[in-house]
């Protein structure tokens, strides 16, 4: 029995150690037989160091560094394994078209064209006049009309008419619509609604207003320290700094103010020199 018991005790010991031992090999196996195929797959990217070593020595012996890039040596791999976009264009890349820099390019050339086309133009006796813009001002002064009026000139009259109130600085004369005696620095000239009034004389435009006796009135600078004032005024047709010539329409004749209601419809006439009144009728041809 003892016998027995021990053979099958032996067995079973040697049925466990063949059993691990068996287990053991797979195991092993299979561990070696994987770490081949990893082996296999890191064949594909191997950087080799002791060709990097190499190069840099031999660089910096002959005076040439070496990029590090260039000593990485890389397997064929297949398409598939790349992360590739066939739609992607690398800029300023010398073989994909950047359209930027195209039309950059066109721009520069463009301008290169039209440099070389003025030079040729320069070249034949037919230079592009240009005027610059600091002499734009002075060009603008030069080609305004002189003010030349002067005492020994005379005025157009600037509507055809009676004259309803003179021209009285010594004295005073009655406004009947006041009812009072004034000293009128001006004459009244009686005339139709919408009537046009002519300026008196060539001039420059000063001052385009509205006041509560005369309307909407007009002073015009005429030259030699003389200005000249047109009141009760409709559908003025000049503005301030603009020039006229004698005889040019400037307005139309309004509805007279509450001031002028008995005279009835008027045009407003005053001329000053260097700012004191001046009788109208002493320059009126």
């Amino acid at each position: 029995m003892r016998r027995s018991r021990r053979r099958g005790y032996v067995k079973e010991r040697i049925l466990m150690v063949a059993s691990a031992v068996l287990v053991l090999g797979s195991l092993t196996a299979t561990g070696l037989w994987l770490g081949r195929e990893r082996d296999n797959q890191d064949e594909g990217y191997v950087v080799d160091l002791s060709a990097i070593e190499n190069n840099t020595a031999e660089g910096l012996a002959d005076g040439t560094g070496t990029s590090i890039a260039e000593n990485v040596t890389q397997d064929a791999v297949p398409a598939d394994d790349l992360d590739y976009d066939p739609y992607y264009q690398e800029t300023n890349s010398q073989r994909v078209e950047n359209p930027d820099q195209s039309e950059s390019e066109s721009m520069s050339e463009g301008t290169e064209q039209s440099g070389g086309e003025k030079k040729q133009e320069e070249k034949k006796g037919e230079p592009v006049a240009e005027i610059p813009e600091e002499n734009t001002t002075a060009l603008s002064t030069a080609m305004q009309p002189a003010l030349t009026f002067s005492d020994s000139d005379s005025l157009v009259w600037p509507i055809v008419g009676n004259i309803l109130v003179n021209y009285s600085m010594d004295k005073t004369v009655y406004f009947p619509t006041l009812q009072q005696y004034k000293y009128n620095p001006a004459i009244i000239i009686q005339a139709s609604e919408g009537d046009l009034i002519t300026s008196v004389s060539a001039g420059k435009v000063t001052s385009v207003f509205k006041d509560p006796q005369i309307g909407n009135g007009i002073t015009m600078e005429l030259g030699g320290g003389y200005e000249a004032t047109y009141g009760q005024l409709a559908n003025i047709l000049v503005s301030e700094g603009s020039y006229v010539a004698a005889g040019d329409v400037i307005a139309e004749v309004a509805a007279p103010t509450k001031y002028y209601s008995v005279e009835g419809t008027n045009v407003y006439f005053k001329l000053t020199k260097d700012g004191e009144p001046v009788n109208p009728l002493s320059k009126l041809s």
